[in-house]
């Protein structure tokens, strides 16, 4: 017997990999021969916005089904990198990608749009050139994945704008770094803060790293995460480990980018 009621709709929980989409990209992190094609900027097709030498382009190999993809090229420079980019071009990027990735989540077409960055031969990424993602997801929401304590950690240095602080509670284990702003007058602070920890976890720790951009309760946070192989621990059971050395990181990190500063960590 058909029974009337509420219809219940079942969310979309994964994203499809178009395999063979993802077999045709090109790659030269690995290859380091392989030609960059972000570096061929005549021959560059698809431009959506541009800002000096930054290109947000429609991403030639689309391998996530059901989604809009964006490819945001830093620069025109294959070896650069935001640990070294000049103060100009930091914020002027910051500010460009942050604000085309608000344009995408106002447009109202998407139930959740990813902003993200991978960089290094253990961050998932396949090219060398300095670039970010926008992802438009039209099915699935990325925020009912998120906890607003994955942003709480330890101080590293906190003031009226932003909140530099050292992951208590990581998403997916060990070291993870937060920056944390209510209001995009303070973009250019975030800027800092990013440059000086990518810096830091290039020099200290890792060669790849992530960066992740997050709306939470209002307020813009960007985690930056160094990549080593992934935790059996945490692929097979979703266990997150945090290590008992965070307080000395942090530390660590406070007295090499922020001794100079007078902060409050209250």
């Amino acid at each position: 017997m058909l029974r009337m009621g509420v219809i219940h709709i079942k969310k979309q929980t994964h994203l499809k990999f178009r395999s063979q989409i993802g077999r045709r990209k090109p790659e030269n992190i690995v290859n380091v021969e392989n030609a960059c094609p972000f570096c061929d900027r005549e021959s560059l097709e698809g431009i959506i916005a541009e800002e000096d030498s930054i290109l947000l382009l429609k991403n030639k190999y689309p391998v996530i089904e059901n989604a809009d993809q964006t490819v945001l090229v830093e620069s025109d420079h294959c070896e650069g990198d935001l640990s070294t980019y000049s103060k100009d071009h930091l914020y002027r990027l910051v500010r460009f990608g942050i604000n085309q990735w608000l344009s995408f989540e106002q447009s109202g077409r998407y139930q959740s749009v990813l902003f993200f960055k991978n960089h290094g031969p253990l961050s998932g990424g396949s090219m060398r050139h300095p670039h970010m993602q926008i992802i438009g997801l039209y099915d699935v929401d990325y925020q009912e994945n998120i906890d607003i304590a994955q942003f709480e950690g330890i101080p590293i240095h906190i003031d009226t704008q932003v909140e530099l602080n050292l992951s208590t509670k990581p998403r997916a284990g060990f070291i993870e770094f937060n920056v944390i702003i209510s209001d995009l007058a303070a973009t250019h602070r975030l800027a800092d803060h990013l440059q000086n920890i990518v810096h830091y976890v290039r020099h200290h720790m890792s060669d790849s790293y992530n960066l992740f951009f997050y709306h939470c309760e209002g307020k813009i946070a960007v985690k930056i995460v160094p990549r080593y192989v992934m935790s059996p621990i945490y692929v097979g059971f979703s266990l997150v480990q945090v290590p008992d050395s965070i307080e000395e990181r942090a530390e660590q990190v406070r007295k090499l980018y922020y001794s100079h500063l007078s902060q409050s960590l209250t």
